[in-house]
């Protein structure tokens, strides 16, 4: 299966290290990260959960839950979940799926079979709270991520939720911001009253309007 934004997330019931969970149930009206790992006790990985733990408020702040998921069992995370703690002094808090027949990761089309027929890549999934994807990022196994981009991103998504607006290139919060072409000059004045900078008719910018 290959997921593509705007699909809904699959729903799915399984065994993590906080338990079991109705995803969709444990999802509620919130945004989600989902990402997998190839298996546990890789390196990579153990460098990647540790930074997700620190990050862990950041992404509370912005509503989005963290959730992982590998295809060892639930007594095999725990156990690496100790090291992650002894070696970068940080308490993974979320929860880690045990998708031991890799159900899950098929379902989320996890699995590159011309890559690795048996691990995972480093997949990312966000999904919004009407269970909608709405970005989705494949990593191969060699290259850890990078969650302050994913930070950014989920920023963005959220910003423009709530305007009629796009990101440009390398934007962060505060930044100016793209007015849709969709949007008339008439409209623009009402909904953006801080004005804009027109470089060309369709490339409008202005203010954050969050800030």
């Amino acid at each position: 299966m290959t997921l593509r934004l705007g699909d809904t997330a699959p729903d799915f019931t399984a065994e993590t290290t906080r338990g079991r969970i109705e995803f969709h149930s444990w999802l509620s009206d919130s945004w989600a990260l989902l990402f997998s790992h190839p298996r546990d006790f890789t390196p990579v990985c153990t460098t990647e959960l540790g930074q997700l733990a620190l990050l862990e408020r950041h992404f509370e702040r912005r509503g989005v839950k963290l959730i992982g998921l590998s295809g060892d069992t639930v007594v095999s995370h725990e156990q690496w979940l100790h090291d992650i703690r002894d070696m970068q002094g940080t308490t993974v808090h979320f929860p880690i799926i045990a998708d031991i027949d890799r159900s899950i990761a098929t379902l989320y089309g996890m699995l590159h079979p011309n890559h690795d027929s048996n691990h995972t890549v480093r997949t990312v999934f966000v999904i919004d709270p009407a269970k909608k994807v709405r970005l989705t990022i494949a990593y191969p196994q060699s290259c850890g991520r990078n969650f302050d981009e994913l930070l950014r991103t989920i920023d963005s998504l959220q910003l423009t939720d709530a305007h009629a607006v796009a990101t440009p290139a390398h934007w962060r919060v505060g930044d100016d911001v793209i007015i849709l072409p969709s949007i008339t000059d008439d409209d623009a004045r009402t909904r953006f009253p801080r004005g804009w900078h027109a470089l060309k008719p369709y490339l409008r910018l202005t203010p954050d309007p969050r800030v």
